[in-house]
Order: structure tokens, then sequence, then C-alpha cells
């Protein structure tokens, strides 16, 4: 994210001359200007096209109502250049920063891509504005502004959240948890990545019981649409001894123009289902009339299974991707499967499979059948239905191709 990283250079730069008390027009209004004469805004801006923006984006909007400067400061500054980033991308040990630019310049980028862009303006006190705007600017500096990122707990949308609710005296955080979300962590993904189907499937299937853990309003404002829409909902104290919206007003500064995501997630069973029985029953046919396509069907399959069983290990013993953890895939798809491979391709010239190769199939069926049995027990957190639904009939028909052999014909004159 170049653009990003340049803008939050300058940003470092104005946030010096603001410390040294150098003139500087973008900044002067906003850092110097009385509580009084702060307005404090959400700015929320709608999912782009590419991966990484499908989960929108936000940040804080500060305006000098007097001089009217504008400045943005939002968390979601990562630099693709910095030693070791695909390395701690993996690990799950991402350093993220704090940036801040004039609002124009920041709005600029998502209005040209069609990504919507709206204004909630909140109802701050002085005291609260001058404050938040005294932690932000503090949150900019250098040995500051750098954060370990985690997608749901720790991300743009919930830094903007945890300064707002700060500044709030915890007014925020109160009112949200009292209050159950709509989805969970894997849901909320889904139906956001479901218009790229192929990172929506490596998504779901790498997800582990941590994303299906019941969420309030709260949790689920990692997502900044979803702030955005709980803002709607919180009440303030209004001077009075009543109480009265955090929202005093919300514009849309530019609608979107993308296509939308859709308003819940997919539901994955039925189509994998269906995949897994297509499978299933090609495998078999193969097994009977195409040996050599049966072998390179069942060898496909069980490649695949190895290495996505081996990235979830890889996952839950060596990354801090705790969203991935304790997943109960690796029942389905594991390394073992590998140690099958030898035994598809004997198994094309009628060759009978060994014990060690039955004890393996026993072992991979008995998995699948502990996968079942555990969404029959009470308090069992993971859906992973979809995948046992794709799994089942794959691991029997291939269990049932190792195990079965072409009697021998019987000899004419």
């Amino acid at each position: 994210m170049p653009q990003a990283l340049h803008r939050f250079l300058a940003s470092a730069v104005l946030l010096l001359c603001c410390l040294l008390g150098w003139p500087s027009q973008a900044w002067a209004g906003v850092a110097d200007a009385p509580g009084s004469q702060l307005e404090v805004s959400l700015i929320t801006y709608g999912p782009g096209e590419t991966y990484w923006e499908r989960f929108g984006h936000d940040a804080i909007e500060l305006r000098d109502s007097v001089s009217g400067e504008a400045v943005s400061f939002n968390y979601g500054v990562f630099d693709f250049d910095e030693r070791g980033f695909l390395l701690n991308f993996a690990r799950g040990r991402m350093n993220y920063l704090m940036d801040a630019a004039p609002s124009d310049v920041d709005q600029h980028y998502y209005v040209d891509v069609g990504r919507s862009v709206t204004r909630q303006r909140l109802a701050f006190t002085p005291a609260q504005a001058a404050d938040l705007r005294d932690f932000l600017l503090w949150n900019l500096r250098p040995e500051n502004v750098r954060y370990r990122y985690d997608y749901y707990a720790d991300n743009c949308a919930t830094r903007v959240r945890d300064a707002l609710d700060k500044a709030l005296g915890g007014a925020l955080r109160e009112q949200l948890k009292a209050r159950a979300g709509s989805m969970t962590f894997r849901q909320q993904t889904a139906r956001l990545m479901s218009q790229q189907a192929w990172l929506m499937l490596i998504l779901d299937l790498g997800l582990g019981p941590y994303a299906d853990q019941p969420l309030n309003a709260w949790q689920e404002s990692f997502l900044p649409m979803v702030l955005q829409t709980s803002l709607r909902q919180v009440k303030v104290p209004d001077g009075q001894g009543g109480m009265r919206p955090l929202v005093m007003d919300e514009q849309v500064m530019s609608p979107n123009r993308l296509i939308p995501p859709p308003d819940s997630a997919p539901d994955l069973r039925l189509p994998l289902a269906l995949a897994g029985l297509v499978f299933a029953a090609l495998l078999v046919l193969a097994r009977y009339y195409a040996p050599t396509v049966y072998a390179l069907l069942g060898s496909l399959y069980l490649v695949l299974a190895g290495f996505v069983g081996f990235a979830l290990l890889v996952l839950w013993t060596l990354t801090t991707h705790h969203s991935a953890w304790a997943n109960a895939n690796l029942l389905l798809f594991n390394p073992l499967a590998f140690l099958l491979l030898r035994a598809v391709w004997r198994s094309r010239r009628g060759v009978a499979a060994s014990r060690f190769v039955d004890g393996l199939i026993v072992l991979q069926l008995l998995a699948v059948l502990a996968a079942i049995l555990m969404h029959l027990l009470p308090g069992v957190v993971q859906q992973n239905q979809p995948w046992l639904l794709f799994a089942l009939p794959c691991w029997f028909a291939l269990a049932w191709c190792l195990r079965w052999h072409r009697p021998a014909q019987i000899g004419g004159h």
C-alpha cells in the first residue's frame, strides 16, 4: 500500500512541525484548536474489489470548525517492503501503522475507485474532543505508531473503535457489549469474501472454532460497516441529566458504485456436499472403467488432503493465527493422506491393499466418524459441516476403491 505509506511519512513530518511549533497549514487548526472548535466524525469506507479491501475501512476525522482544517486518522497502513514482511505475515506477526492525512486527500482514493464514503458526526463534548485529539497525536509519534495486527481482535476498525471509546470514558464498550452480534467471524468472513469464491473456501477451511464463537456487537465491530451501524444505537449524556444519540447526523459523501456484498453468508453445505458426491461417483466409475484416471483422481485428492492437513498443522503449532488453531478439519484432511498415494497406483493394477494400508484406511474413517460425532456433543463450537459433507463420500469412495479388486477371469479354451 505505497500511497498509504507515503501519507504516513507526510503525516510524521506534519506532526514534527506541530511539536516544534513550526507553521503547517494542514495541521495548525486541528492540532492547536480548543476542544470547543473540534468536530469529531467517523468516516466509513465501503468494501473494495481487491481481497484485502473486502472488509472495508474507516477513519476518525477531526475538523476545526473555525479554520475548516480537517484531518483523518486511520490505522490501516502496512508496508510490503518491510523487512521480513511475508514471513511475518505467514506467522501472524504483522505490523501495521497509524496514518494521518488531510481528509480530502484521504478520501480521494475511495471516491475514485467507487467505494462509498460516509461521515457520521459524533456528539463529543469539548473535553472529549480535545482528549481524543491529544491521544491521536500521541499515537502518531514514531515510538507509538506501530501495532501488532490481528484480523478479528486488533485491526484498523477496532483501533478506531477503541480510540473513540477511550475518549467517551468507556460508554461505547459498555453499550455494545450489552447487545448480541448478528453473525460470527466465520459468517462475516464468508459474506464479504463471497465474490472471490476460491478465497472464501480457503478461509472457511482454515478457520477453527475461534471463528464460530457467538459475538456481541462490540466484538463484531471489528468490521467498519458494523461499527458504523452500531454507533446509531449508542447514547451519551447530554449534559442536562438526559441522554442523546452519539450520532448527531450522517451524510453519504460518495455513494457506492461497486457490487455490494450480500447481507448474509452463503450456505456452503449443499454445494460442497454435491461436489463430494460427484467426485466420489467419478472415482468409483473410473476405478471400473479407467484405472489410470482413477489413480490420477485419487492422487489429486490425497495430495490436496495432505497439503491442507500440513498447512492446518503449521497454522496451529507454528503461528499466532489463533483463529486457525484446533481446527477440526484436521480429522478430515491430514498429512497421513500422503502415505496412501502408492497404494492408489498399486490398486489400479488389482494389487490388494497391505495391512499397513488397511490400518491407514480404518484410521482415516474413524477420524471422519469422530468429526461427525463431535457435532452431536454439547458445547461443540466449530461449524465445519460443509467440509464434513464433502469429505465423507470422498473418503468412503476412496476406501472402497483401495479395497476392491477385479475378480480373476476364468480362462477359456
